[in-house]
C-alpha cells in the first residue's frame, strides 16, 4: 500500500526525529507535546496512559511501527504518522482509520527480535480493533 500525502507533519520535524534518539514524538497544534526514547510500544502506553484520547488529533513520528503501534496510534487518535519502517499491517489498520502516513520502508510484518518469526505484539493484534488490542494488552 503506498503511503498517503501528509498535510501537518513538518519536514522539518522529521528530519529533527530521525536524526534523534527518540523512539517517538508527538505533536499538537504545532508543538511538541510528549517524546520518549523506549523502546517498542513502551512510549505509546505511556502516552495513551499519560494524555489519554482527550487531547484529540495529533501528528505522530515513530521509528518502526506494526499493526500492534498502528492499533494504539488509532486509539490515541492520531491523525498523521511518519515512521522510518512501517508493516503492510500497519498500512492497512491505518488507511481503514483514515489516518495519513507515511514509511519510509514497508515491510510484510514486523519480526521478532531473533529475526525468525513474526513479533509477538504484532501477532497478538492481529484481528483485533484498537480497544480489543488495548485490553489484551493490559492483560499481558
Amino acid at each position: 500500500m503506498a503511503a498517503e500525502r501528509l498535510k501537518a507533519l513538518d519536514p522539518v520535524w522529521i528530519e529533527e526525529f530521525v536524526s534523534s534518539s527518540d523512539t517517538l514524538r508527538v505533536y499538537k497544534n504545532g508543538r511538541l507535546i510528549f517524546s520518549s526514547g523506549k523502546d517498542r510500544l513502551a512510549p505509546l502506553i505511556d502516552f495513551l496512559t499519560d494524555f489519554k484520547p482527550e487531547w484529540g488529533q495529533a501528528c505522530f513520528l515513530d521509528k518502526v511501527v506494526g499493526n500492534a503501534a498502528a492499533l494504539l496510534m488509532v486509539k490515541a487518535r492520531c491523525s498523521e504518522l511518519y515512521s522510518d519502517i512501517g508493516s503492510e499491517l500497519a498500512a492497512r489498520t491505518l488507511h481503514e482509520a483514515g489516518i495519513g502516513f507515511n514509511f519510509k520502508l514497508t515491510v510484510p510484518f514486523i519480526i521478532n527480535r531473533r529475526g525468525d518469526d513474526m513479533c509477538p505484539m504484532e501477532k497478538l493484534s492481529l484481528s483485533k480493533t484498537p480497544e480489543s488490542f488495548w485490553q489484551a494488552l493490559k492483560s499481558t
